[in-house]
């Protein structure tokens, strides 16, 4: 854990330097990416109405830019407005492939008073990749992050 503690410590500082938050964002993947070699790619994903759109991402393109509420992985855990982990993609009938060396993910929403506001979305290509500290880590992200997205202007 003592890794994720210095890496949160960085990405608060980040953002509470950063006066964009479109930038924050992108500071924030590139850090986790940079930091946390099981992190694979790292990506942002913005609500807008009933469609997550992705926004700064770290890691090879995913054909996946727009993703309706409830579908997959990453619209699963918006619609339930909470974290997922897959321990093994292939075995779970909700992935949209992304890329054939993907073996875990997890995703963690990004709300605001109850109102998701997009999610992080982590992917690696090592199977069982992602546990508690994960999740610990990228919930703090992930609170922090909301905060910064209330400034972003966001459709009806």
């Amino acid at each position: 854990m003592k890794q994720y503690g210095t890496t949160l410590k960085a990405i608060e500082t980040a953002i509470a330097a950063e006066a964009d938050a479109t930038r924050a964002m992108q500071i924030v993947v590139r850090q986790l990416k940079a930091d946390l070699p099981n992190y694979t790619w790292v990506g942002i994903y913005l609500l807008y109405g009933n469609e997550l759109v992705l926004g700064p991402f770290e890691g090879k393109p995913s054909p996946h830019t727009r993703i309706p509420l409830g579908r997959g992985i990453c619209g699963a855990a918006a619609a339930e407005k909470a974290t997922i982990i897959v321990d093994d993609v292939s075995a779970d009938p909700r992935y949209l492939a992304c890329s054939a060396e993907t073996k875990s993910e997890i995703v963690v929403p990004i709300m605001d008073d109850g109102t998701v506001l997009g999610e992080i979305d982590v992917d690696s290509d090592q199977p069982a990749a992602f546990g508690a500290d994960d999740q610990t880590l990228l919930e703090q992200v992930a609170a922090r992050l909301a905060t910064r997205l209330r400034e972003l202007s966001w459709p009806v």
